[in-house]
This record gives C-alpha cells, structure tokens and sequence, in this order.
C-alpha cells in the first residue's frame, strides 16, 4: 500500500467532505475520518504545509490545477472538478451560522471575563510589562445616552511600575526632573478572533486603548490563516494596537504576537472621561497615586493566581 502523503489528504478529505476548507479545516476533518493513521510528520502546523501544497497546486497548474481557492479571507480550497456543482452563497451563509453556533457554545462554557485571571498573570511576570493590573466593569459605568459609552472602556488595565528594576538615586533624579519611567497600559479581551470579527474587535481596542502608553487586543484563539496574520500587521502598522496571544495550556508561555506603538505622551481628556464614567477606573488611578506617593506598591490589584490555583481555575473552566 503506498504512504500517505499530503497531498492524499488534502485530495480525499475534500472529497469525502464536498465543500471548500480552510487548510485547518482540511487537517482536522482528514483526522476526524481517520485518513491519518500511518501518516506522520514532525511539523507542529502541518495545516500550514497543506496551504502550500495547495497555492503551488494553483501557481503551477493555473487553469489545469486540481486544487482551486474558492475564497481569500480566510483562504478556502475545492477541487476543480466540482467546483460547478456548489452554491458558494449558501455554504458561506451556513459557515457564518457554524462560527455563531460555536461561539454560543463557548460562552456556555466561559466567559471573555474568565480570561482576565489569565492574563493578569502573565503581564505580572512577563518581563516587557511586569505589569499589576485592574479589571474595568462596564456595568459600574454611568448610563448615558445609547452608543455614548460604547467601545469607551477596556476590559483591563494595567500600571508598570519601576521600583524594583531602579535604585533609589535614579527614581530620585527622575522625580527632580518630573520624569516618569511608569507605564500604563490598555487590554481589550477576546476568545476567538479570525476575519469575520477581526476589524470589529481589532477597532474596538483602538477606540478604548487610545489614551495609554500602550494598547493591546489580547485573544486566546487566533486562526492561523496566513493571511489574517498579513491584515492584523496591516492594522498594527497603521493603527499600532499590540496583539498578546494567551497560551491557556501555559500562561507564562503566552506571547506578544504583535507589539504596540507607545505613545509618549498620555491621553488625559479620555483619560479624564473614564474617571468621570466609571468607578474601577477612578479606583486604579487613586491606587497608582497612593503607590507613587509611598514610593512601593502598597494597593490592591487583581489577584495574581499562582500556578496550581491558575492550572485548577482553567480545567474548571474548560479554558481552551
């Protein structure tokens, strides 16, 4: 019997399946119908090579390929030979209706809210925030006029402080020059992001992030379409909201994807607006006060889990 290769995968599973795939979609459906069974491969993103496998099909071929795109963002593939046979509009529609369906599956599981605890933990320990941070409820927020406040407030916000990474004498000088090496910075918090959310969310961060040194879209599930990952550089470059990708099978793991434009200088009219709208806000900023009169962190941040409480809290939670 000849080995399975790649390209026995990506040619069966779309025949088994009858419409067009993502790369992903191709691996995980070729497993679910047990097409990988003497199949082996050392990459950790095999999905990544099927997508290779399938544009140098197209590239070569043109119109004689076997493989042929049937859509960009995100790239989805069929085979030629079919092709006439589908009703793209509808399997689009249906493909839209599974992203809800699955999203409303997740939230009966957890929260965008049960994710703070994640991150809190690893802007604390990772070494570019060190970060204590304060969760901001909307619901505290004053009720204005429909669409006043909206995309206003961030999920989290967070204070660097530099007491531990600075001696004494160099705060000192800072503060006879009205210098500051404290940072503040800006989380808005997602479960999954791919292209049908991706600008919502990504100018979601931009409009409530706007005011800090730095503003961050933090997601915990990020589809690995090449191409998104081209339009969320895009974004960052003209927009410059970081992503920070959480790692629910190890925090500390989790990583900046893309980092954030910092802003010199703080908005302090919007600023100003939170503290006026919304309690947590008003509260985080007296504790960064108290802290900086005092010299040392004495005020109350979000609980940081250590790493036992934070393991528990995520098999709780069925975080993944």
């Amino acid at each position: 019997m000849a080995k399975t290769t790649f390209w026995n995968i990506i040619i069966s599973t779309l025949e088994k399946e009858q419409k067009p795939l993502s790369p992903k979609e191709i691996w995980k459906k070729a497993n679910d119908y047990k097409l990988l069974s003497d199949f082996t491969t050392t990459g950790k993103t095999p999905w990544a090579t099927i997508g290779a496998y399938c544009y140098t099909d197209i590239q070569r071929a043109g119109e004689s390929s076997t493989i042929i795109q049937t859509n960009e963002r995100p790239a989805e593939f069929y085979l030629r030979k079919h092709i006439e046979k589908l009703d793209l509009d509808k399997i689009s529609k249906e493909k839209d209706k599974e992203e809800i369906k699955n999203e409303k599956e997740i939230a009966k599981k957890y929260k965008e809210r049960d994710l703070h605890c994640l991150l809190s933990a690893f802007t604390f320990t990772n070494q570019h925030f060190k970060a204590n941070t304060k969760t901001i409820f909307h619901e505290n927020s004053s009720k204005g006029t429909k669409g006043q406040n909206e995309w206003l407030h961030p999920d989290i916000v967070g204070v660097y402080f530099p007491y531990q990474d600075y001696k004494h004498e160099t705060l000192e000088i800072q503060n006879h020059l009205n210098i500051s090496s404290i940072k503040l910075f800006s989380f808005e918090l997602k479960i999954n992001l791919n292209f049908t959310n991706l600008r919502q969310y990504y100018f979601q961060a931009v409009s409530n992030s706007s005011w800090a040194n730095e503003g961050y879209l933090v997601i915990l599930n990020i589809d690995d379409d090449p191409a998104l990952l081209d339009e969320i550089r895009r974004l960052n470059n003209a927009f410059g909201i970081g992503i920070v990708k959480l790692n629910a099978e190890n925090v500390y793991e989790s990583e900046i994807l893309f980092p954030s434009k910092i802003n010199e200088i703080i908005d302090w009219d919007t600023v100003n607006r939170l503290v006026v709208e919304n309690k947590n806000f008003s509260d985080f900023l007296k504790s960064i006060t108290e802290d900086c009169k005092l010299g040392k962190i004495k005020s109350e941040y979000d609980k940081i889990l250590d790493i036992d409480e934070l393991t528990k809290f995520i098999i709780d939670k069925g975080i993944s």
